[in-house]
């Protein structure tokens, strides 16, 4: 990849994300299409809150968990924030307050500041439905976790 291929992308990212602040969610999608597909973390997770709360596409919960999957898997807190919320409520994929908590502690750990406190109040907010073995067990899958190994939970047979 040659440094004016990762400004290009650098740049589709950026610009799909300021037009998904915007609300322009046409531009949204046709600038962030193109890195999604190429596993760009963090236009996967911005196309899977487009996809989860149907902003320009329509609203559907597999396709939501799948890109917020593959997003979660390269690293990116927002979108294992967002797959983490996702098991919580069962939307996309089954409901798991185990997978929920280790996605959650995930996205807090690898960020910081105000998105810190919400993921980790997101966390918190699972464990108050978890007994002190699920927690742990939630804790031993993050800590088990690395970035780019795929996870059995996010096969789709397994969905």
């Amino acid at each position: 990849m040659t440094p004016t291929t990762c400004v290009a992308r650098a740049d589709s990212v950026s610009r799909g994300s300021a037009a998904f602040h915007r609300g322009d969610y046409a531009r949204a999608l046709r600038e962030l299409s193109p890195p999604a597909e190429r596993g760009n973390a963090k236009a996967l997770g911005l196309l899977g809150f487009m996809y989860e709360h149907g902003f320009g596409v329509p609203q559907a919960y597999d396709a939501a968990a799948d890109l917020y999957g593959r997003g979660a898997l390269q690293g990116d807190p927002f979108a294992q924030a967002m797959l983490g919320l996702m098991y919580d409520k069962g939307h996309g994929v089954p409901n798991n307050l185990v997978l929920a908590y280790k996605w959650l502690n995930l996205a807090a750990a690898r960020t910081g500041g105000r998105q810190r406190d919400v993921y980790l109040r997101f966390r918190d907010a699972v464990a108050s439905k978890l007994s002190s073995n699920e927690i742990a067990a939630g804790q031993q899958f993050a800590l088990r976790w690395v970035p780019g190994r795929p996870v059995p939970e996010l096969h789709p047979k397994n969905r």
